[in-house]
């Protein structure tokens, strides 16, 4: 359905109801794009009330000839033990997978343009498997190794190439074919969607770049990508030395930063943007997004979450005109 979103509450256990409701009193600025919440209704009703918020709701069972604007609808989703912000992990696991099932189910269908999910524990959700969200849905769509993770915002975005494994088996998953794939695919998107033909700054896996000796994942892997990249006329400067890349990103006006790990690129971002950001799955059937910020289980109740990336999350897709 054109400009139909469904957001995934997410986990139980963090500030995501607070986020949701502040965004919604905030719907003004959405223009045209409709929302509506995948969680359990009793459950978001609860932690609404206890949060002090006063927001007429609505429970929901399918989406077809509903007025979005008029009540915060929420599509239930099953949950047996119902306790504001305290749910056993193992049902708050098969609660969260079933809220993505319904999300994922309606994006195939088109009846929503695309989903946002709310923060979760991958430990808790996932149940120990190193994976995050974006791994989760490449491989539950059957595009595993096309998914890309883009850090966006208007000013700067950045783009890992490897996501959620250990540092030690990184330089083992970098190759030439993946970081041309991450490239083209973040270059595409951002040239199709938002119009703009970007700059892209290629950062190496090492301190100074191993000085690009021959023996070195720069030399061996990450130039040959670069050359191969101009060849092909995208926009593109490397390998940038990690430890200053991030100094001079205006100067050099770099659209796009990728780096080979997440916390080589994440680290510096999140110092920058803070929560003036969005984690946005390139790759997949349908748009992804989410809030680029974890579950804040250490100011839940508190009141003080900030919802601006929530909100930049639900009007990133008037501007990249996603329909379906």
């Amino acid at each position: 359905m054109k400009n139909l979103i469904g957001i995934i509450a997410g986990d139980p256990e963090s500030i995501n109801s607070e986020i949701i409701a502040k965004a919604w009193k905030k719907k003004s600025q959405f223009a045209n794009i409709n929302i509506f919440i995948i969680g359990n209704f009793k459950l978001i009703n609860q932690q609404l009330k206890s949060l002090g918020f006063s927001i007429k709701t609505k429970k929901i069972n399918d989406i077809e000839k509903k007025n979005f604007k008029k009540n915060l609808l929420i599509y239930d989703i099953p949950l047996k033990f119902v306790k504001p912000f305290k749910i056993p992990k193992a049902e708050k696991s098969k609660y969260v997978l079933k809220s993505f099932d319904l999300a994922v189910a309606l994006a195939k269908k088109k009846e929503i343009s695309g989903l946002i999910n709310c923060p979760i524990n991958k430990k808790d959700i996932f149940r120990n498997k190193n994976i995050g969200i974006t791994e989760f849905l490449s491989n539950k769509l059957g595009t595993f190794k096309k998914e890309v993770m883009l850090i966006y915002n208007k000013t700067l975005s950045v783009s890992p190439i490897t996501t959620h494994i250990k540092i030690r088996k990184v330089h083992s998953k970098i190759t030439k074919k993946r970081i041309i794939s991450n490239v083209i695919t973040i270059n595409n998107f951002l040239f199709k969607k938002l119009c703009r033909k970007p700059k892209i700054g290629i950062l190496g896996l090492n301190p100074h770049n191993d000085e690009l000796r021959k023996d070195s994942e720069e030399k061996k892997i990450i130039v040959p990508a670069i050359n191969y990249l101009k060849k092909r006329k995208l926009h593109i400067d490397g390998p940038l030395s990690p430890d200053t890349a991030f100094l001079n990103y205006k100067k050099d006006r770099f659209n796009v930063i990728v780096g080979m790990y997440h916390d080589q690129v994440l680290s510096p971002y999140k110092s920058i943007f803070k929560f003036n950001a969005i984690n946005v799955t390139l790759g997949l059937p349908f748009l992804r997004v989410s809030p680029d910020h974890g579950t804040g289980r250490n100011i839940i109740r508190r009141n003080i979450a900030n919802p601006k990336s929530l909100i930049e999350a639900i009007k990133f897709f008037k501007r990249s005109n996603v329909k379906t």
